[in-house]
């Protein structure tokens, strides 16, 4: 379980296919006694499980691997060495709630088809696959590229979302354009939302 608030921009240092995965090497801020095998981070919204870690200079390198169904349905698939990706360590009890709860669990993949730059703020526009876009409400939470943001506009299967100096700053967001593809993830009670009024309009 994740927030949608981001920790740390990673960089991936290392790519290499083992028959149907990607095993990824992550260069980090985090400290490596702070990463036990075995734990969840959120890389760009994907829930990945830590298989190996190891200490370089004041952060650390973690190795994930990513199966068949994860690059099929993300876009970890294009990830290349260089590629920048946003982090954040899974949810401990007790730990702030600042942003939504997130899984980890990308729903699909949304399409940037316009940034508009106004001074500090960026304005991106995406289209959301048309199976998740019902579950897409303005002044919603939703989770792009594994951070917490809140829906400015929808207008069919196109939305919209708006970036303040901060989330530019602190993501990975400011390499973003018009082209990219992103992971997404709807609101986990907009889906338990939408199945009980689906439930409800069954007649017995």
């Amino acid at each position: 379980m994740f927030t949608g608030i981001v920790t740390d921009i990673g960089e991936i240092v290392a790519i290499e296919p083992r028959a149907e995965i990607l095993r990824l090497s992550i260069a980090s801020r985090f400290v490596p006694q702070g990463i036990d095998l075995g734990a969840s981070i959120a890389c760009d919204g994907v829930c990945l499980t830590v298989v190996a870690v190891e200490q370089r200079g004041e952060g650390s390198v973690f190795s994930v691997e990513v199966g068949p169904e994860t690059l099929s349905l993300t876009t970890a698939g294009g990830w290349r060495a260089g590629s920048r990706l946003n982090l954040e360590r899974a949810l401990k009890m007790g730990d702030e709630l600042g942003g939504h709860l997130v899984l980890g669990h990308v729903d699909g993949v949304a399409k940037i088809v316009a940034r508009e730059d106004f001074g500090d703020t960026v304005r991106f526009t995406f289209e959301a696959p048309e199976l998740l876009a019902r579950f897409i409400a303005v002044k919603g939470s939703i989770c792009l590229d594994g951070t917490s943001l809140t829906v400015n506009t929808v207008d069919a299967t196109r939305f919209s979302v708006h970036l303040i100096p901060h989330t530019l700053s602190e993501t990975a967001w400011g390499d973003r354009k018009a082209g990219d593809r992103v992971n997404l993830e709807v609101d986990m009670m907009a889906r338990y939302v939408a199945r009980l009024a689906e439930a409800s309009a069954v007649r017995y």
